[in-house]
């Protein structure tokens, strides 16, 4: 690896297309991940840490400390006192624009400062109770589950609807395959948006609302999975599939047996789409499901954007664990990526 990062076009030396060609990726590096970098670590920052300003990229939280007679932690400052000292002290209670000080290890000494003449004393300090308090103050393991069932039951279903609608329409002939082909295609056209509202009729009498599977069944035929797996399967040989029947094997052994497994870089491809479509979607989950008992987690995130308060702390440590999922997915699967849609392409 450092071999191939030190690879320069100029003999030992850097050339300026390296300069350009290392600056270009580092910007694109910075770009892509800073975002997820930063959404992490505020992720484990306290809800008062998040509120500090200006922000901060670590999670610093501010020092406290329990002082005698006092119910409750209190927040240490470093007080400018007068003749310029600068002291260690705890607020007690903040009026206006002055803050009564008092000395945690002597909490008879007491003392009114302006709120300008302290600064805050912080510390690092992971907050991990924000992942952990999921589970015992939210129905996090029900969205968990909802979100997890319905990306992969629709994401097998998928699998095998568009495979065999891609199987038909590139290894039988029959009247009308290509119009049925162009039909299928011309469906991308058609945005998401427009098909709303006679979905929903077609879920609500099919009695499908507040259903996991009304969120499942509507999205398992994809044209975009039957064009890609279309396109792919034209690659496998004919004489393949005539040798088979030679050999008395019936058409579900044909599919099942040789086209499945010679098509796999395709279907890699379109499970991780199918996966990134179903684990991210929010539009049709919101219009069939209105019970939180079956809640995904996008709209469980959705939910915690309150009125008047919003937790972002535990907002914040959700929307990461939504992207362990994709992101462990894409890791295992993006090689067969460049290979299924080359392979695609082929014809």
């Amino acid at each position: 690896m450092a071999r191939f990062l030190t690879l320069t076009r100029g003999r030992n030396r850097f050339d300026w297309t390296d300069w350009l060609s290392y600056l270009y990726l580092c910007v694109g590096l910075f770009t892509m991940f800073a975002p997820i970098l930063w959404l992490v670590m505020s992720s484990l920052k306290s809800e008062s840490a998040i509120a500090q300003f200006p922000p901060t990229f670590l999670p610093y939280s501010q020092k406290t400390v329990q002082v005698a007679g006092e119910d409750h932690p209190l927040p240490l400052y470093a007080v400018k006192v007068d003749g310029g000292a600068v002291r260690t002290m705890a607020q007690l209670r903040r009026i206006g624009i002055v803050a009564t000080m008092v000395d945690p290890s002597n909490p008879q000494d007491t003392v009114q400062v302006n709120i300008n003449d302290r600064k805050p004393i912080n510390e690092l300090q992971f907050a991990w109770t924000n992942y952990t308090e999921l589970f015992g103050k939210f129905s996090f393991g029900t969205y968990l589950w909802n979100s997890v069932f319905i990306t992969v039951v629709a994401t097998l279903l998928t699998l095998l609807i568009n495979s065999m609608a891609a199987f038909a329409l590139s290894k039988y002939r029959f009247p009308g395959q290509r119009p049925v082909f162009i039909l299928i295609i011309a469906t991308l056209m058609i945005p998401a948006t427009i098909v709303l509202v006679p979905l929903f009729l077609v879920i609500n009498t099919a009695g499908l609302l507040n259903s996991l599977w009304g969120v499942i069944l509507p999205a398992i035929a994809t044209p975009t999975g039957v064009f890609l797996l279309r396109q792919y399967m034209l690659t496998i040989p004919d004489e393949l599939l005539e040798a088979a029947r030679m050999d008395h094997a019936s058409e579900w052994r044909i599919y099942w047996r040789i086209v499945l497994p010679l098509s796999a870089p395709a279907l890699a491809v379109l499970a991780i789409f199918s996966v990134m479509w179903r684990w991210n979607d929010f539009l049709l989950p919101l219009i069939v499901l209105s019970k939180s008992e079956f809640f995904t987690l996008q709209l469980a995130l959705n939910s915690f954007q309150g009125e008047l308060n919003t937790q972002w702390h535990y907002l914040l440590a959700m929307t990461v664990i939504t992207l362990v999922p994709i992101t462990v997915v894409f890791a295992f699967l993006q090689k067969y990526i460049t290979t299924g849609i080359a392979g695609a392409g082929v014809k």
